[in-house]
């Protein structure tokens, strides 16, 4: 076991063994400043449902665990429908005591060179806090949107869903039974959606109850479409508040899923007409969400939380370019910087409109665009502009027309999104 020491030579990085993870746990919920956490809290914290040998790191002082990281594979949907392992990075903190010691630095040069030597070609997570992840290679690559709706401004009329359609209410069960394969094909038509572990859908539904979480079930809608497939999935709760003898209830979703544009529209529809709801909110939503554009009113859909969500880190530049399609055929040499060493290097892409089918080589040809590795993870999923990031300075255009040539090819028509926290 090869063992990695931080700035501070005291303290010892070490993969933990299965005895270890209990400890490691608890030092984890420490660093998400979680201090009432008790044993049934520790057994069933979600990071003890995944934890894989090898994959999970912590920072020792002594017997003491002062950091923790964890990584776990994932599949991305990338653009063009095509899916690619990437490794998920989770769990990162660093005991307050143990600050600006270079241990989150030491656990990133410790996992990311093992996920590309699995195999696995971008690097996930979710950051916590925006200035942390950039100086590790990786960039805001999906963004995240909510809405509070004022229901009685939305001048929506009465709803019919088309072609025999219709909302059904459902329990836990149902959900449990119909959700996994109505997410899969969600996700194979959304680059920066990612795989779900079965037990998500427990968690979800109140199968499983971490103790720290108090639960409330909620009610769930299911679309179906004539032939009764369900294509649509809608989980929400509802306050029960009055004013005056005046319903002001809020209703607030907690997941929203549809597989066809039918059954997203036929679901936000029914939402905002539950019987006593004054005040929608949306939960988490892509960016540019049907929503607004689907009421009568569209400012009565109000951005209460905008911001970066998922960021990404590209590790094997062939492999990561290779795996997406491109919106026309073309051909670009990125000259790519990563102090780390991982995806350092100049590579000429000749772009093709099917997944998996591009020519990504290494090059001596003069570059055209060149920019750090965080630049590469902000724009791979096509959410960001290379126009943008040139104004920026942050990535320099060596052909004149080369950053709205890169937007060409590689931005997409709908913005990616990623539903998951993980």
């Amino acid at each position: 076991m090869s063992h990695d020491r931080g700035r501070d030579g005291g303290v010892e990085l070490r993969a933990v063994e299965k005895d270890g993870y209990a400890a490691w746990t608890r030092a984890c919920q420490t660093g998400f400043l979680r201090s009432d956490v008790t044993d049934e809290d520790i057994a069933l914290a979600p990071s003890m449902r995944e934890m894989i040998p090898g994959r999970v790191l912590g920072a020792y002082d002594g017997d003491r665990c002062v950091g923790t990281f964890r990584t776990f594979p994932r599949e991305l949907t990338v653009p063009g429908g095509g899916l690619l392992t990437a490794c998920a990075v989770s769990s990162v903190t660093v005991t307050a005591t143990h600050r600006r010691r270079g241990l989150l630095g030491a656990m990133m040069s410790r996992g990311l060179p093992g996920a590309r030597e699995r195999g696995e070609a971008v690097a996930i997570l979710i950051a916590a806090e925006y200035p942390i992840y950039g100086r590790f290679g990786f960039g805001p690559a999906t963004w995240t949107t909510e809405w509070t709706v004022d229901v009685p401004r939305t001048q929506l009329g009465r709803y019919e869903p088309p072609g025999g359609g219709r909302v059904d209410l459902a329990d836990a069960a149902e959900v449990r039974a119909a959700g996994p394969a109505l997410h899969d094909r969600f996700r194979r038509a959304v680059p920066g959606a990612i795989s779900r572990r079965e037990d998500w859908w427990q968690v979800a539904t109140g199968g499983i109850r971490p103790p720290h979480r108090q639960w409330k079930e909620p009610f769930y809608a299911l679309y179906r479409d004539a032939s009764g497939r369900v294509d649509g999935l809608l989980v929400y709760a509802v306050e029960d508040v009055w004013e005056g003898k005046l319903p002001q209830c809020p209703l607030t979703v907690r997941h929203a899923l549809a597989a066809t544009p039918e059954a997203e529209r036929a679901l936000w529809h029914f939402a905002l007409s539950v019987d006593w709801t004054a005040k929608l909110v949306t939960g988490l939503r892509p960016p540019d969400d049907v929503l607004p554009l689907l009421l009568g009113d569209p400012r009565a859909a109000r951005v209460t939380t905008h911001g970066d969500y998922m960021w990404l880190r590209v590790l094997d530049v062939p492999a990561a370019l290779r795996a997406r399609s491109y919106a026309t055929t073309g051909s670009l040499v990125l000259q790519i910087h990563d102090k780390a060493g991982l995806a350092n290097g100049r590579y000429e892409l000749t772009a093709s409109t099917e997944p998996g089918a591009s020519e990504v080589r290494t090059t001596t040809r003069d570059a055209d665009l060149a920019m750090d590795v965080r630049e590469l993870g902000a724009l791979y999923l096509g959410d960001e502009s290379a126009v943008r990031l040139a104004a920026l300075g942050r990535i320099e255009e060596l052909t004149p027309g080369a950053a709205a040539r890169a937007d060409l090819l590689a931005r997409t028509s709908r913005r990616p999104w990623c539903p998951d926290m993980f």
